[in-house]
């Protein structure tokens, strides 16, 4: 089973809520509300997405849906092996949750975006590859350090205590003290607790570097991998939980 989380933003505040979840077990999608999105619709008005207006439904396809193939960029496009090697995925595992998982299946003309849970490796780890983020706000002398990475070249967490808006804000930095990227805010939680029972556990590689004119948000793929502890569970805040438990399916592509 595959889960990617959905988070939708406020584009008043600026705050993230995650609001969904959607999985793939090789047959079947299927979608359902989190409990985050309650959060979201009592703070920020948010009433729930069109595709999807019942937060106390679980929807379920046998193709994936149309909110999110429409974030994938199609095969018939010349551009497309090109897309797939910059979220260095393998030409015989682009599968939509796959690429949706690496891309995060932002766009311009809205506010969402979709991140993995992670699972348990076979070694035993706890494994995820993200893409730097906050490129864009960093000297070019940074951008220029990014350019010298090689592959599996070590990067370091730091805690950028005095963040506006985010306490939590974890830098990536290189061993010579460029910051390079910060990780993404929904990992935060997870590497806080990782990072408490076994700081020198957590191992933070350069996965890939993607050149101009790959958007900045696609130039810094990461993997990192920890200790998987006993009793740890990705993502097990309140907020992530479904609405309910045991829904009617609501939905069905044969």
């Amino acid at each position: 089973m595959k889960t990617l989380f959905l988070a939708w933003q406020d584009s008043n505040t600026r705050k993230w809520f995650p609001i969904g979840r959607l999985t793939y077990n090789g047959e079947d999608y299927q979608f359902s509300y989190v409990k985050g999105a309650i959060e979201a619709q009592a703070e920020c008005s948010f009433n729930g997405l069109y595709s999807f207006p019942d937060f106390n439904k679980v929807y379920s396809s046998k193709i994936i849906f149309p909110l999110f193939f429409n974030r994938i960029m199609r095969r018939s496009r010349p551009d497309y092996k090109n897309y797939i090697e910059r979220l260095n995925i393998d030409e015989n595992e682009d599968e939509p949750i796959n690429i949706l998982a690496r891309s995060g299946g932002r766009k311009a003309t809205d506010t969402l975006e979709m991140f993995p849970c992670p699972i348990l490796g076979e070694n035993g780890l706890y494994e995820i590859k993200f893409f730097a983020r906050g490129l864009r706000y960093l000297p070019s002398s940074s951008i220029e350090r990014i350019l010298k990475f090689e592959v599996d070249e070590s990067l370091y967490l730091s805690h950028e205590l005095q963040n506006y808006f985010d306490s939590k804000a974890l830098i990536l930095c290189t061993k010579d003290r460029h910051i390079v990227g910060y990780c993404p805010r929904y990992l935060n939680n997870d590497f806080f607790e990782l990072i408490q029972e076994n700081p020198i556990g957590i191992k933070v590689k350069v996965e890939r570097v993607n050149l101009a004119p790959t958007p900045l948000q696609q130039r810094l793929l990461c993997n990192l991998t920890a200790e998987w502890k006993s009793g740890f569970s990705p993502f097990s805040g309140d907020e992530y939980q479904p609405i309910i438990d045991d829904a009617d399916v609501d939905y069905h592509v044969a």
